[in-house]
C-alpha cells in the first residue's frame, strides 16, 4: 500500500457516519480508496446503502488534516498497516462484514498460523481460572497456536503471559491507539509481546479512550480467531459480547463450566445452557472439536524402547495393538472411557512417541 493510498484510507476512516461496511462497499465499487475520494456526490449516492446522511461530512477538509497527522505518527513510530484488500490482512477477518478496513500493528506476529485461538473472560479471574489457563495453554503448546486476547486484567493477561511462558506467539488487540498501553500496569509485558507477538488495533493515536471502544475491539478478537474460549464470566460482561460476535461469524465458541453458585461462572454456564458455546474442560476437548491434527507440525519421533504409560494409557495401547488403526470414538467406546478423556490420553501418548494420528480421526501405534 502506497503512502497516498494509506492516507486515503485514513481520510475515509475519519469521516463520521461512514462505517467499515459502507467504506468497503465504496472501495470495492471504485477499486481504490483514492478513487473513492475523487467521486462526485451524485455518483456516490447511486451506490446502495450510501445516502445523504453518510455523505454529510464526506468533503470536509478537516478529515484530510487529521489523517495527515495520523500518517505522520504511523511513519514516525514504525507502525505497520494493512487494508482489508491486501494479502497479509488476517484471512478470517476478511470474511467478517464489519471487519476493519485498516489495521495497525506493532510487533512480529503474523497471521499465517492456521491455528488461532481467542481466550477471553472476566477481569476478576479466580485462582481456579488462572490455573486452568496455564494448564490449558501448556497442553496446547505442542500445536503452536496463536493466542489472541485483549490485554486487559484477569483472563486476558493470563492468556498472554501463559502463551509467552510456553513459547507461543500472542496477539494483543487493543481498545485504543498504539500510542499508549492500558492498563498501565501491563506495560511491563509490552516488550515481550512485541518480541514474541504483536499489538493490534483499528483505533488512531488521537482517538479518545472510551468504554465503548472495548465493544468495538471485540469484533477483531472474535473475527481473527478460528475459535473463541470463554474461561470465566459473570452474568454480564465483554467476554459474552465477544462470544455473541463469534457466533454471528459462525465461529466455534467454547466455555469452561463452573459451579452453579459461582458468580464468575454464570456467564459460561449460560452460554453452555443456551447452546451458544460447547462445554470444554481440557485442551484435549478443543483439539478434538477443532480437529487440530498434531501430525502436521510434530516432527517424527523415534519410538522409545521403554516408555512409562499410565494404567489407562496401557488399556488404549492394548486395544490399538490388537486392532492396528482405530477411530477416536471407537477407542473410547471399547476402552470404556469418555471421549474427552481418550483424546487427552492419545495426545499424551503421541508426545511420548507411542501413537500417531491419521486422517479421519484415526490413531495407530508407532
Amino acid at each position: 500500500m502506497t503512502q497516498d493510498e494509506l492516507l486515503a484510507y485514513l481520510i475515509l476512516q475519519r469521516i463520521p457516519n461512514l462505517g467499515d461496511t459502507s467504506i468497503k462497499r465504496l472501495i470495492n465499487r471504485f477499486e481504490t480508496a483514492e478513487n473513492v475520494l475523487r467521486q462526485k456526490k451524485e455518483t456516490l449516492l447511486k451506490i446502495d446503502g450510501i445516502g445523504e446522511i453518510r455523505l454529510k461530512e464526506f468533503y470536509e477538509k478537516s478529515h484530510r488534516q487529521a489523517a495527515e497527522q495520523e500518517l505522520h505518527f504511523i511513519e514516525r513510530t514504525g507502525i505497520s498497516c494493512c487494508n482489508f484488500r491486501e494479502a497479509h490482512y488476517p484471512e478470517r477477518l476478511k470474511h467478517c462484514v464489519d471487519g476493519p478496513i485498516l489495521l495497525f500493528k506493532r510487533g512480529d506476529a503474523g497471521y499465517e498460523n492456521k491455528r488461532v485461538l481467542a481466550i477471553v473472560g472476566t477481569r476478576k479471574v479466580t485462582t481456579h481460572g488462572l490455573q486452568f489457563i496455564r494448564k490449558f495453554i501448556e497442553d496446547l503448546a505442542p500445536l503452536q497456536p496463536l493466542i489472541v486476547s485483549g490485554f486487559a486484567y484477569g483472563v486476558d493477561i493470563a492468556a498472554h503471559t501463559a502463551a509467552l511462558d510456553n513459547g507461543l506467539d500472542t496477539l494483543a488487540v487493543l481498545a485504543h491507539g498504539l500510542n499508549q498501553i492500558y492498563p498501565k500496569v501491563h506495560a511491563k509485558y509490552q516488550k515481550a509481546v512485541e518480541r514474541q507477538g504483536a499489538f493490534m488495533t483499528d483505533f488512531w493515536s488521537s482517538d479518545a479512550f472510551d468504554r465503548t471502544n472495548f465493544l468495538r475491539r471485540n469484533r477483531i478478537i472474535a473475527g481473527i480467531a478460528e475459535a473463541t474460549l470463554v474461561v470465566e464470566s459473570a452474568e454480564k460482561g465483554g467476554s459474552l459480547v465477544t462470544a455473541e460476535i463469534a457466533n454471528s461469524y459462525n465461529r466455534d465458541v467454547f466455555a469452561v463450566p463452573g459451579r452453579a453458585d459461582d458468580l464468575q461462572s454464570v456467564g459460561c454456564n449460560n452460554l453452555i445452557k443456551t447452546q451458544k458455546a460447547q462445554l470444554i474442560t481440557s485442551a484435549a476437548d478443543l483439539i478434538y472439536q477443532l480437529n487440530w491434527q498434531p501430525e502436521e507440525i510434530f516432527k517424527p519421533v523415534q519410538k522409545q524402547l521403554f516408555v512409562e504409560l499410565t494404567d489407562e494409557e496401557r488399556i488404549v495401547w492394548r486395544l490399538l495393538s490388537d486392532r492396528g488403526k482405530e477411530e477416536l470414538d471407537l477407542i473410547a467406546l471399547n476402552c470404556n472411557l469418555p471421549t474427552y478423556k481418550t483424546a487427552s490420553l492419545l495426545l499424551n501418548m503421541e508426545l511420548k512417541g507411542v501413537v500417531r494420528p491419521l486422517p479421519g480421526k484415526l490413531f495407530e501405534l508407532i
